[in-house]
């Protein structure tokens, strides 16, 4: 239904639990290279339980093997720098949401050539940013919402009760 885009992630743990949000909602989770870590990084399974396995996750060599092999990839990005929030934008099926590394975000080289598509979560003060797993969590289920979250649970049911009518 969408695709999460992480450029050039630093942190197993965040990548792991970003992966497991990626099966929840059955997205494809793109890596961008280079890697803070190896896929195969204990920290990365363990943030992703076992979820890991059920995961669609493609990686690249660069920006510009991404583009390539997803030439008609409509790409929102998420940055600190954007002008418009989250949600002013509408997500269409199928597209891409692209979040930085930890450190730094997206290069600046990447954004100034798609400002139309950047877009930002609204902080107060001067915080630098949010923690990339929430940020990616904020903005897939915006998208999904738009998107009137297709083939996902709705209603959920207590384990040992019931609820009252």
């Amino acid at each position: 239904m969408i695709n999460i885009v992480l450029h050039e992630p630093e942190m197993p743990a965040n990548t792991g639990n970003i992966g497991r949000t990626c099966v929840a909602i059955g997205a494809t989770l793109h890596l961008i290279e280079p890697l803070g870590f190896r896929i195969n990084d204990k920290m990365l399974k363990r943030a992703g339980l076992d979820y890991w396995d059920k995961l669609d996750v493609r990686t690249y060599k660069d920006y510009n093997d991404f583009l390539e092999k997803n030439p008609n990839a409509k790409i929102y990005m998420a940055t600190t720098k954007a002008h418009k929030t989250y949600t002013q934008v509408n997500y269409e099926e199928d597209c891409y949401i692209m979040f930085g590394k930890e450190s730094a975000g997206i290069p600046e080289e990447i954004l100034v050539d798609n400002e139309d598509t950047c877009v930002r979560i609204p902080m107060i003060g001067e915080i630098r940013s949010l923690n990339l797993s929430n940020s990616v969590a904020i903005v897939a289920y915006e998208a999904l919402r738009q998107l009137g979250f297709t083939d996902m649970s709705l209603e959920g049911e207590l384990h040992r009760l019931h609820w009252k009518e």
